[in-house]
């Protein structure tokens, strides 16, 4: 492979993790919208940002398959939005957090990274 393949290899699987990155952090919204719309004043700004991050984000993911594998995009898309939506539920809505809750997204969390360096 000549330098300058390799060089525009890496830079679109390098733009396929950014669009992993923020696919990740679009999936972070939906639920957090799902949870302002169960008020009845967050009912049409919730369900809008729940409609919305769920169009952005999958629309990220799909452009992150490019050139990345399915169950790797996938593993690390729900991986971000599991362990993201975990600190919100804990910083904004007071969630538990207990040591066991902890080592459960720390889990999540590591295995994003080992999906990422395996890659």
């Amino acid at each position: 492979m000549s330098g300058s393949a390799w060089i525009g290899t890496w830079s679109a699987t390098g733009l396929s993790w950014l669009f992993l990155a923020l696919a990740g952090v679009a999936e972070i919204g939906w639920p957090v919208g799902l949870k302002l719309a169960q008020t009845p004043a967050g009912r049409w700004p919730g369900t809008a940002l729940a409609l919305a991050c769920l169009g952005v984000s999958g629309w990220l993911l799909w452009k992150a398959q490019q050139h990345i594998p399915l169950g790797t995009a996938y593993a690390v898309w729900t991986g971000i939005g599991a362990a993201g939506t975990f600190v919100v539920g804990v910083l904004v809505f007071g969630d538990a957090l207990t040591p066991l809750r902890a080592l459960g997204v720390g889990l999540i969390v590591a295995g994003v990274v080992a999906l990422k360096l395996a890659h």
